[in-house]
């Protein structure tokens, strides 16, 4: 998930004041205003951004939670981190009024100061820009919404590239269809937080995620063992042959008096997760004997054997 710099957006230093944060925000609001770009959808995104950020910069509380956030990490603008290893889940689904970084902290619960937001219980129109606004904002908090959690399984294929899902579910006796955006670097156990509230479900749906290994293949963390056969004179004479990796198909050499059960390491070829990490991928050669043999070939076998055996 990218990291949103409310301060950056609104162009005030970190210890402003409420005074400077409210005049930062009037001044963009007004410039970005949808009324006076009724046809510019960067304006109305930018405005967007507006609001978001002086929702959280100009209610204390939000505030102190988005700074402990952002000490506690050094994060700056644009970074993507991973919610979960800070106790948060990733977000999904939303109504499009905010972000879902914003989502993350506040579950989409808010009111108050900004336009354009179909949650808020007061807006800002054009006269409290041009300098109408009186005694601030009006704030009113929601309760916790209630949470259903189920499990999702993915592939490893999956996991690595990101995937759509469309989830058949039935909560609180009705059936209902979720769509799941599933990120690209999602990792086994993670969570994903879906809102339920545009199909019909009074809450969030959490979803486990599964990652599961096809044949042949381990993971351990970020990093993968796969197991790759190769014929005999491969083994003893090295060979290049192809292997298959999530990342891609990658070329590789067999080194010369290979045994059986020897791992050929591939830096940086395991998977990834939600922060940009990622493993590496070890090629665990399997020495196999082909399923059908030509009578040269036999042969060739027969001949190879009764010399071992002198």
């Amino acid at each position: 998930m990218e990291y949103k710099d409310y301060y950056k957006t609104l162009g005030v230093d970190k210890n402003a004041d409420q005074k400077t944060i409210k005049k930062a925000f009037r001044k963009l609001a007004k410039q970005y205003h949808p009324d006076l770009h009724p046809d510019d959808k960067k304006a109305h995104e930018k405005f967007k951004e507006i609001n978001e950020a002086y929702e959280v910069l100009s209610d204390p509380k939000k505030k102190q939670t988005y700074d402990q956030f952002g000490s506690a990490g050094n994060f700056s603008g644009g970074m993507n981190f991973d919610p979960s290893q800070y106790g948060y889940t990733y977000t999904t689904g939303g109504d499009g009024d905010f972000s879902d970084f914003f989502d993350m902290f506040f579950g989409g619960a808010s009111a108050g100061a900004g336009a354009g937001s179909k949650r808020r219980s007061t807006t800002f129109n054009m006269g409290d820009i041009f300098g109408d606004l009186k005694g601030g904002s009006r704030r009113s908090h929601k309760p916790q919404r209630t949470q259903y959690s189920t499990d999702l399984t993915i592939s490893m294929d999956d996991a690595f590239n990101g995937v759509n899902r469309q989830v058949s579910l039935t909560i609180g006796g009705k059936a209902v269809d979720i769509p799941v955006k599933v990120p690209a670097g999602i990792t086994d156990g993670k969570k994903l937080k879906v809102r339920g509230d545009k199909f019909g479900v009074d809450g969030d749906i959490l979803f486990k995620i599964h990652v599961t290994a096809p044949k042949g293949v381990e993971i351990h963390g970020l990093d993968l063992v796969v197991d790759q056969a190769i014929y005999p004179w491969q083994a003893y004479f090295g060979d290049k042959i192809t292997c298959d990796l999530p990342a891609g198909k990658l070329r590789i050499t067999v080194p010369e008096k290979t045994k059986g059960g020897q791992k050929l390491r591939l830096a940086k070829k395991g998977l990834k997760d939600l922060k940009g990490h990622t493993g590496d991928a070890y090629v665990r050669f399997v020495i196999v004997n082909p399923e059908n043999l030509s009578a040269e070939e036999e042969a060739l076998y027969k001949q190879l054997s009764e010399k071992h055996k002198k």
